[in-house]
């Protein structure tokens, strides 16, 4: 294909980055400029939800999506295509941040979640029983937190006098056993909340997104879950839970569908929410936080 086979241009305009978010806008301005093109802005989370178009038929509503990855731990009840409800979010850190952290902590390096994911599975996850924070405000139960998770590894790796990793590819039992157990918290706070939206919402499809749905223990409990509620489980191949492009061109199908078309001075929105969007304003200018 080149690009006048192309029917328009989709690109992420938030949240993220900034400096990410600049280079990918400007340089979709002016290929769309220059090539005579539609363009459309496209919410970075949305585009997570969107990942699981490419092997599954279109969910049924309403449908609870767990968008999970390094910057964003968020539930969201989706009523109808391209209606979203915010009903849980992280107070702290994301999941994907808590494994990075981790990991740096015990000198496994970044990435933290593959290799966490990987060592993990040759340990005790009941060696230790790592806190999980439960939020008691009733408006916000449904919220996570992993700052305290991650401050009681780092107590453990104090009190036992932990080194950190020589050899990352050959750690020993106790670096096996904590992997494992930590990672066996988040993935426990996590089903914990989705439990309880379910319950809550009666959804009739559940979505896992986000760069932490390559998890196994978590790909595994989803599924798990999707049983016991005898609904399906919606998760995208690895190759589509990190960031990609494919994930934006999917959610920014439909609204070059419908016409919806982004000014050439649109910019980026390093807070961009995705919550009771009016498709009306998706692509307004208000909310502009940088420009060049």
């Amino acid at each position: 294909m080149t690009v006048n086979d192309i029917d328009g241009i989709a690109v992420t305009t938030g949240p993220g980055l900034v400096g990410s978010l600049l280079v990918g806008i400007n340089y979709a301005k002016g290929l769309a400029f220059a090539a005579g093109k539609p363009l459309v802005g496209v919410n970075h989370i949305e585009g997570h939800v969107y990942s699981v178009s490419f092997e599954y038929p279109a969910p049924e509503y309403p449908a609870l999506a767990l968008v999970v990855s390094g910057g964003h731990t968020n539930l969201f009840l989706i009523s109808e295509p391209e209606k979203y409800k915010l009903v849980g979010r992280t107070r702290d850190d994301a999941a994907g941040e808590a494994f990075d952290k981790v990991s740096k902590l015990i000198g496994l390096g970044y990435p933290g979640g593959p290799v966490i994911d990987r060592l993990a599975q040759r340990g005790n996850k009941k060696a230790i029983i790592f806190p999980v924070a439960e939020i008691k405000d009733e408006a916000h139960k449904l919220d996570f937190s992993f700052s305290g998770l991650k401050t009681a590894v780092l107590r453990h790796v104090r009190e036992h006098q932990i080194p950190r990793v020589a050899d990352p590819a050959n750690p020993d039992e106790q670096i096996l056993d904590l992997c494992a157990s930590f990672q066996h918290a988040v993935i426990r706070a996590l089903i914990r909340n989705l439990r309880k939206a379910a319950e809550i919402h009666h959804p009739k499809t559940l979505i896992l997104a986000g760069g932490v749905a390559c998890n196994s223990e978590l790909r595994e409990s989803v599924r798990k879950l999707a049983e016991e509620l005898r609904v399906p489980a919606y998760i995208p191949s690895p190759v589509f839970t990190t960031d990609n492009a494919a994930m934006i061109a999917a959610a920014g199908y439909p609204k070059l569908l419908r016409g919806e078309r982004a000014p050439l001075d649109i910019s980026a929105d390093v807070s961009m929410r995705l919550q009771n969007v009016d498709l009306e304003d998706r692509n307004s200018t208000k909310k502009v936080r940088y420009k060049l």
